[in-house]
């Protein structure tokens, strides 16, 4: 049986749940980072750092909480957007998509702690980010929301493609960020003896 989370679990968790909400919009210091009604956010990265850090378990709950926090209606999803209307949003993939990002992230690295498990682990998390995110929103332009005209599968990528390079750059970022922070501050804290016990 999986023990309560710490008190300081709970807290280092409840800040990659404030970073979401800051990374999903970052559209609104710079609106032009809209291609197709997809949103250039950071939270991709934010995903990838949660699983990475946190990880497996605690890092899939903050983007879990993350996603129920929106859902309730909070303005925590990108654009300031928030409420359960979101369920049918073509993008919702994408919030899905962040809590399994974050358990794969996790759970690759768990095995081992090299720092190229880390960029490996990373960059398999982003790509689950992708073609769940991606592969949700074709359906759902084509089982229920208003598609653009001539809206085909080929499309739904190309408009994945202008923020593929910065989540790719970005994702090699985190893995390295987490290799070092695990080597250098959370291996000689009181939060990764715990961590290690889940």
């Amino acid at each position: 049986m999986k023990r309560q989370l710490s008190a300081i679990e709970l807290t280092i968790a409840g800040m990659f749940v404030a970073l979401m909400c800051i990374g999903a919009n970052i559209t609104s210091i710079v609106p032009f980072m809209v291609v197709g009604g997809v949103p250039i956010t950071l939270q991709t990265f934010f995903a990838i750092l949660a699983g990475a850090i946190l990880g497996s378990r605690l890092g899939a709950i903050s983007m879990l909480v993350y996603a129920f926090i929106g859902l309730a209606g909070a303005p925590v999803f990108a654009k300031f957007g928030g409420g359960v209307g979101h369920l049918l949003s073509p993008t919702f993939g994408f919030i899905i998509s962040f809590i399994i990002t974050a358990y794969l992230t996790g759970k690759l690295i768990e095995r081992n702690k090299s720092v190229s498990i880390y960029i490996t682990a990373a960059l398999v998390g982003m790509t689950v980010n992708y073609l769940f995110g991606t592969n949700w929103m074709y359906f759902a332009y084509k089982l229920w929301a208003a598609a653009p005209e001539g809206f085909t599968y080929h499309m739904a990528w190309l408009w994945m493609i202008p923020p593929l390079p910065k989540d790719i750059i970005l994702a090699v970022c985190a893995g390295l960020m987490a290799h070092r922070m695990e080597n250098r501050v959370l291996s000689r804290s009181q939060f990764r003896k715990l961590q290690r016990t889940n």
